[in-house]
């Protein structure tokens, strides 16, 4: 038998017999915890099952259930677990595909009937007494036409699809008790390795997430280490739910999509176009400051440009075209080319760079109806989008200034956030390799020139450059890709841009695309979101209300309240003959920073007594002084935002 030689977790290398099981070297290397707390190996990097024969040499290293790869697995393994529960308990389920997410897992399931939150009790104690028999998780390799007969004989006709689609002649198949699966893994060892989960919702999904395929039934999940991590994600989730976007949209009464409009098309309210335009208003005073010049572009562009960018070619499953008078036209999913054309509309020196185009421009992209998601994953959006043309000298100080701009508007919303390097993808890029190496450099430069740490997200770039990626964290430590900022070198290629430099000759200037707060309407569900709906004084759609004890206070409320709006005080009032409790407790709900009541003492000696949405009670005082208040509250970045 051959011998493989291995080197361990602890530095020391051993030989093996080939063909060794992983999960029988357990007690030979030292393990960063308890072994039954391993839950995968890597062999040269590599994820495998711990029941997989050691086949090569090379560097071993232990995966344990509480990193992050090893609860990936656990919820890997937990998906198929419920998805047994499912088939066991509702006959004729057909099962698709059940991924490990980031906190959690789902699985969707084609089934006549319809699950709800009531028969997770159901479910989760059949994926109990699955996880008390203790399963093996057994991993098999067959061939292509093994897989499809056995799929086929379970008339599991999604898994037949799903193999018909993947071009190679060996598949992998994990089984425990009765139930089987097609899956690359890894899983974990047995069933009974699961030790806390809940499941968490349910919603509908598209196969294949096409709105012209069968809609299945998504049944969501997670699944942690120990039953004390459990519960703390799911009062996060408690939490979640409470401020989710969707629900405070409502309440607040700030937006709207309807099926009759079409899906993922946003329509503002009134106090949605109010926090939007305060949102747009602050955008431009920052971008003007800094130097940026405002430019508005067509909603449609003719197709040849299109394609002369590469769009097309990269892009046009995400497009929407039209056609007039014979001509075909692309609705922009991007503004960089109309910004392109302004530039090439005169002759450019070097003394006029760099130039920063900002424009608020909406663009419409065609996302998969499953992935759409209230105003974090929309069709139509506004996007705070700036194009700078600089020399190659002036890109590292342009990009610094970015990051800069970056932290001062991050910093006002109070969201801290982490960098990350998204480089060329494999396939389906333009450009030189030397300009995507230049591209590159250029964003590491700047980064290290900032001792900005930041990681590296390997093959995540746009089509056209390389770019940074802002990830900001919001109030529940959820993660979210607003900010980015994109080197180019290929578009001012494609599109002749030019400039004549010093030397009195043509060169080529260097493109940079960036956005601060990105997608308007992502940008206010994370807003909405990460404030719970109570929004900075600044920021809020109305500022104060005005609250009368009773009818006799009317005429001076009416008096007060011309006084709060000729200030630019964004003010409402509840004149209604009803019970101030009443109307106290319905302007918190509507998470108003301020509520004047008004009495008799009040009108007596010219006042309004202010009460904070947290309860608080301000002093009696005039209303020069309340004004000077939300003035002085809605100071933002040294400027008045009320």
């Amino acid at each position: 038998m051959d011998n493989i030689e291995v080197r361990l977790p602890d530095g020391n290398t051993k030989t093996y017999p080939k063909g060794v099981l992983l999960q029988d070297l357990l007690g030979d290397s030292p393990a960063p915890v308890q072994a039954n707390e391993i839950v995968s190996a890597k062999i040269n990097g590599i994820l495998v099952d711990l029941h997989a024969p050691l086949e090569q040499g090379g560097e071993l290293e232990w995966v344990s259930l509480s990193s992050a790869q090893g609860t990936e697995i656990l919820r890997h393994s937990a998906a198929h677990i419920m998805a047994q529960a499912v088939q066991s308990l509702f006959p004729g389920t057909k099962i698709t595909i059940g991924p490990a997410i980031k906190d959690g897992f789902y699985y969707d399931f084609d089934y006549e009937g319809s699950f709800s939150p009531e028969d997770f009790p159901r479910i989760e104690a059949k994926m109990k007494e699955i996880i008390d028999r203790n399963l093996p998780i057994v991993r098999r390799e067959v061939s292509q036409e093994e897989a499809l007969g056995l799929f086929q004989e379970r008339g599991e006709s999604y898994k037949v699809e799903l193999i018909n689609e993947i071009a190679d002649s060996k598949m992998t198949l994990y089984q425990q008790g009765e139930f089987v699966d097609l899956c690359r893994g890894p899983h974990l060892v047995s069933t009974g390795m699961v030790k806390a989960f809940k499941l968490t919702s349910v919603a509908g999904a598209y196969w294949h997430g096409d709105e012209r395929n069968q809609m299945l039934q998504r049944i969501y999940g997670t699944a942690f280490p120990s039953g004390e991590t459990l519960e703390k994600h799911l009062l996060r989730l408690e939490e979640a739910r409470r401020r989710d976007h969707r629900k405070l949209g409502r309440e607040l009464d700030l937006f709207s999509i309807h099926d009759e409009a079409g899906a993922g098309l946003v329509i503002y309210h009134p106090k949605g176009a109010l926090l939007r335009m305060l949102l747009e208003d602050f955008e431009k005073r920052e971008h003007l400051k800094r130097g940026y010049q405002l430019v508005v572009g067509p909603q449609i562009l003719k197709l040849d440009l299109w394609k002369r960018s590469g769009h097309y070619d990269h892009y046009r499953d995400k497009m929407y075209f039209t056609e007039i008078e014979g001509q075909s036209y692309g609705i922009k999913p991007m503004n960089c080319l109309a910004h392109m054309l302004i530039y090439k509309s005169r002759i450019r020196s070097y003394r006029d760079l760099p130039l920063r185009y900002f424009e608020l421009g909406t663009v419409h992209r065609h996302e998969k109806s499953g992935e759409l998601h209230g105003l974090l994953r929309v069709r139509g959006f506004t996007q705070d989008d700036a194009h700078i043309l600089c020399t190659p000298d002036q890109l590292n100080g342009e990009i610094r200034d970015i990051l800069n701009f970056v932290r001062d508007v991050m910093n006002i919303f109070d969201f801290p956030y982490e960098l990350e390097i998204s480089t060329r993808p494999d396939q389906g890029t333009i450009g030189t390799d030397e300009d995507w190496e230049k591209a590159t450099q250029a964003l590491r430069s700047a980064l290290d020139g900032a001792s900005l740490p930041y990681q590296v997200n390997k093959g995540e770039g746009a089509f056209y450059g390389p770019k940074i990626d802002v990830k900001l964290r919001d109030a529940l430590e959820r993660e979210w890709q607003c900010a980015t900022i994109q080197c180019d070198f290929a578009m001012p290629e494609r599109f002749d841009l030019a400039y004549i430099a010093k030397d009195g000759e043509k060169h080529r200037p260097v493109m940079v695309h960036r956005v601060i707060l990105g997608a308007m309407e992502r940008f206010i569900g994370v807003l909405v979101e990460h404030y719970a709906g109570a929004f900075p004084t600044w920021l809020a759609p109305v500022q104060a209300i005005l609250l009368t004890v009773t009818d006799p206070q009317i005429p001076y409320a009416e008096t007060v309240y011309r006084s709060l709006t000729e200030a630019g005080i964004r003010v409402e009032k509840d004149m209604r003959n009803e019970k101030l409790g009443l109307k106290i407790r319905e302007a918190q709900l509507q998470k108003i920073p301020y509520m004047l009541v008004l009495g008799e003492r009040e009108v007596k000696e010219n006042l309004v007594a202010p009460r904070a949405r947290s309860g608080k009670t301000l002093k009696p005082m005039k209303v020069e002084e309340f004004i000077h208040l939300i003035k002085m509250e809605s100071q933002v970045g040294g400027e008045a935002y009320s």
